[in-house]
């Protein structure tokens, strides 16, 4: 089964990547962008047995830092189209 998690800053945690790529897109002349938040995503290829408890404590306890980090976790459908 694949896993994707999305791991995002906090709402109120500076940004310091989000605002130099923001700065950018301004400069390159693109307009109405008002904020940019950068995140990363991970992927994971996990046994079907893995519980959601399982992945949860992945993301606790390695891949988000909990004080300054938010997460989603999203199944992926891994089925074979007919």
């Amino acid at each position: 089964m694949k896993v994707r998690i999305l791991v995002r800053l906090k709402p109120g945690v500076l940004d310091p990547q989000g605002r130099a790529v923001h700065h950018s897109l301004e400069g390159l002349g693109f307009d109405g962008v008002s904020d940019v938040r950068i995140g990363r995503m991970i992927e994971l290829d996990v046994d079907e047995a893995t519980t959601d408890e399982a992945i949860d404590q992945m993301c606790r306890q390695l891949l988000a830092n909990m004080v300054i980090e938010d997460y989603s976790v999203e199944k992926l459908n891994t089925a074979e189209p007919a």
